[in-house]
């Protein structure tokens, strides 16, 4: 029997779907509190917890590090090390995108605050200030002016953490108040759903309410690609619709929320990422 390791630090409706798909399909449910985990280079050697293992931490830190241990005991993880690590920053993420020639908005990067306020002052306002590494749409916040950026980079200053030296700054895409998120799986698009809100994020567990889309053709194609940039595996695609240049990636998620898609698609989507799990481990 095939045991599907399920790994979380918050067991949410998803895992709880996750688990229920695997025990469905006759695999054996390994559900993993990773904040119970003890590791180490010494015994842990060959002590797999499972045959492969869907990934699921809230902290993208605890997930981070715990993948590099599953790969150091040979466990086939989705997503791998490289991808986790990388869709976890959006820097990086934007980045690649660019490079692959993925449709993405324009982003300007600083690494102190006299030259963020640079960057505004050139570019001009407004822009989007994201935190790089962040989920949820917390820190997120739209600088329409020098005053909301100076607000915005003073309590960056006062805080002072790593990440906080890492100013990331958008531009304001011209969309409806919407956006779009497509699961990919092994590069393949299998589920879209819009995000509709009033207010400036439309994540569902902000508010967004979930709404049917289609995911071929254009949308699909360009998932695929988003896909294909960061390295693939099991990932939500955020996109934005801007009226001259079609759809834009603005964000590849890594431990991707689904409970909302699943209201609104027609696609068994924890079955799909659990047949993809085991079919990690026959490779």
């Amino acid at each position: 029997m095939t045991r599907i390791g399920i790994a979380y630090d918050r067991l949410r409706t998803e895992e709880k779907m996750l688990l229920r798909a695997a025990r469905s399909m006759g695999c054996e449910a390994c559900p993993i509190d990773v904040k119970t985990v003890r590791a180490g280079t010494g015994d842990g050697r060959g002590a797999a917890p499972a045959d492969a293992v869907l990934e699921r931490c809230v902290s993208y830190y605890r997930g981070l590090h715990y993948t590099s241990y599953l790969e150091f005991l040979g466990v086939p993880v989705i997503n791998r090390f490289d991808v986790a690590s990388t869709c976890g920053n959006k820097m990086f993420v934007s980045l690649l995108l660019k490079k692959r020639n993925v449709p993405t908005p324009e982003t300007d990067f600083a690494f102190s605050s006299g030259a963020a306020l640079e960057a505004l002052e050139s570019a001009g306002y407004p822009k989007v200030i994201k935190p790089v590494v962040g989920s949820w749409g917390r820190g997120v916040m739209p600088l329409r002016d020098r005053d909301a950026a100076d607000a915005v980079i003073e309590i960056r200053t006062v805080t002072d953490s790593p990440l906080d030296r890492i100013y990331y700054l958008q531009e304001v895409v011209d969309r409806p108040p919407r956006d779009i998120r497509v699961i990919t799986i092994d590069h393949e698009p299998v589920a879209a759903m819009y995000r509709s809100a009033d207010g400036f994020r439309t994540n569902v567990s902000a508010g967004g309410a979930p709404q049917p889309c289609e995911h071929t053709g254009d949308l699909g194609e360009i998932a695929s690609r988003a896909s294909e940039a960061v390295g693939g595996g099991i990932l939500g695609i955020d996109m934005m619709e801007d009226p001259v240049r079609g759809v834009l990636v603005h964000e590849v998620n890594n431990t991707v929320e689904f409970r909302g898609i699943s209201e609104v698609a027609d696609a068994d989507i924890p079955g799909m990422m659990v047949r993809y799990a085991v079919s990690c481990v026959r490779k």
